[in-house]
């Protein structure tokens, strides 16, 4: 297993304070890293801070992960692409040459659109809470990814993660300190693991988001706490939306949560408006930020916190897609897709 540490000025279309704006897209190598680039005093303050206990983390990590049983992450065997059924409508970016990226403009929907996000939603949300029972010792990601495969297209819909910037599965499942973009392979899961599940479905013209960590056999005491936390971190920052409220809000309360734990928050990868499009504006900062913009009525978007026990550093493997984190410490992430109401906010993926 080869990987390369992933350098912002390597992996990003965003630089400076905001992003370039392009007719289509901000092509990204993969779904949609971020590069800070050049920040006000606050936000150098941050990362400063940020890097000394980062070095803190480092040191903790790597003592815990020597006495630990664990192994680190190393890829399997990936089996061939799954078809899909011809009648089943694809998303524009299949079969395509077109780079994983975030498109110029939020998605905000009339009627007809909320309630089609409504059905594409909670087709992602039972995907997802049927994937979840799956986890077990023994199962390997390839077969969740099957399973994933199968449910989805039985409804009717296609698994968005397909052929998108060439991903080669239908759904991302992360091990352990997998921060995000697992390829589902061959490795079976063992007993202590905990492992995010990626679900995102195309149906009648729109995207469903969601993840949520789970937990495989006995898990420790440790891990647990990190996905309790991730989870907590996600809530609180749903609690805080509707119209009118910045956007960097959603930063500052899943770090500040995040540090009463002495968890790191991935600064690396982030949240982003979904909706017709599979990844739109806004793009959602999950850590502490001075990024200008509001939340509007009827407006989609997903917010995807990644917590770690150690290193917020992320590392790719030579597949261009698996980021792990730098030491090998544990990180868990939950994501929902939410609907900015005149009351505050809808949870679009939800049973």
């Amino acid at each position: 297993m080869g990987s390369l540490q992933i350098q912002p000025r390597l992996v990003s279309s965003f630089m400076g304070a905001r992003l370039f704006r392009f007719s289509t897209q901000h092509h990204l190598p993969h779904l949609f890293p971020y590069n800070q680039g050049t920040k006000h005093v606050s936000m150098q303050l941050s990362r400063s801070l940020s890097s000394i206990t980062n070095l803190l983390f480092n040191r903790r990590n790597a003592n815990e992960l020597a006495n630990s049983k664990r192994q680190r992450l190393r890829p399997g065997k990936v089996s061939p692409r799954r078809q899909v059924p011809k009648e089943i409508p694809r998303p524009p970016y299949v079969n395509s040459k077109i780079p994983a990226g975030i498109a110029s403009g939020s998605e905000v929907h009339d009627e007809n659109g909320i309630e089609c996000m409504r059905a594409s939603g909670r087709l992602a949300a039972q995907v997802l809470q049927y994937a979840g029972t799956l986890v077990k010792p023994g199962i390997t990601t390839d077969e969740i990814d099957q399973a994933v495969h199968q449910m989805i297209i039985d409804n009717g819909a296609y698994p968005s993660p397909l052929g998108y910037g060439g991903f080669p599965k239908s759904v991302c499942t992360s091990v352990n300190e997998c921060i995000c973009h697992g390829i589902p392979d061959s490795r079976a899961l063992q007993d202590g693991d905990i492992v995010n599940i990626d679900v995102t479905v195309f149906l009648n013209g729109y995207h469903g988001d969601t993840s949520a960590t789970y937990f495989c056999g006995d898990v420790d005491d440790e891990a647990r706490k990190l996905v309790q936390v991730t989870k907590e971190s996600l809530d609180k920052a749903i609690s805080i939306c509707a119209p009118g409220v910045e956007f960097k809000t959603i930063g500052k309360t899943i770090h500040d949560h995040a540090d009463r734990y002495g968890y790191g928050v991935v600064e690396t990868f982030v949240g982003h408006g979904v909706g017709r499009v599979f990844h739109a504006d806004p793009v959602i900062l999950h850590y502490r930020n001075n990024e200008r913009g509001r939340m509007m009525l009827n407006q989609t978007f997903t917010i995807e916190p990644m917590l770690t026990m150690g290193s917020i550093n992320p590392v790719m493997w030579n597949d261009n897609w698996t980021v792990v984190t730098q030491d090998g410490s544990l990180s868990a992430q939950f994501e929902h897709t939410i609907l900015i109401t005149p009351d505050g906010a809808e949870i679009m993926t939800q049973c």
